[in-house]
């Protein structure tokens, strides 16, 4: 039978925003907050399912590392990604890993200039553990790798360079299932 739920998350987003010639914004970092929505099948112990999320982040960062002035600036403002899930439960936890697609909003410019922005479609991958309270309520902790590929900006002191954004997603969640 397969038990779908839906549920909130948040968290924490730490990475890289590199630009094709040379600049690296050291530290796009930000809080995100988002809902859940999946479906999960169970096999004696081996659990396997489908996860899809959305998310609003503030992730930022800035360099002046070969932009000069002005600061060039890297921004996110949601990420949502749809995976596959394959796990095992012990008892009334579940350890998964994750994998699958992800979509995020990416901007870059210089600091008060105008900003390039664009919807990215890259990767994600990743594993956590999730936790039973009740037939009904769970809790989870897990860790997504998320590459959002190339974005190439036209504006102002970045024009004509490759900006990819990779994160490092560390959050929590409640999941309720309906059936």
């Amino acid at each position: 039978m397969v038990r779908i739920y839906v549920g909130i998350n948040g968290g924490y987003a730490f990475g890289n925003g590199d630009f094709s010639y040379g600049g690296t914004v050291p530290s796009t970092d930000g809080f995100l907050v988002g809902g859940t929505i999946g479906g999960n099948y169970q096999w004696n112990q081996f659990v396997l399912g489908v996860e899809a999320d959305g998310a609003w982040t503030n992730l930022d960062g800035t360099t002046t590392t070969t932009c000069g002035p002005p600061s060039c600036e890297v921004k996110s403002t949601w990420l949502a990604t749809a995976r596959g899930r394959a796990g095992y439960a012990i008892d009334r936890i579940l350890i998964y890993g994750t994998g699958g697609a992800a979509f995020g909003n990416v901007q870059g410019g210089a600091i008060g200039g105008p900003f390039d922005s664009g919807t990215q479609v890259g990767w994600t991958a990743g594993g956590g553990v999730e936790f039973a309270f009740t037939p009904n309520l769970t809790a989870k902790v897990e860790y997504l790798y998320v590459d959002l590929g190339n974005f190439t900006c036209t504006v102002n002191c970045i024009a004509g360079n490759n900006l990819n954004i990779t994160e490092n997603v560390v959050r929590a969640g409640i999941n309720y299932k309906f059936w």
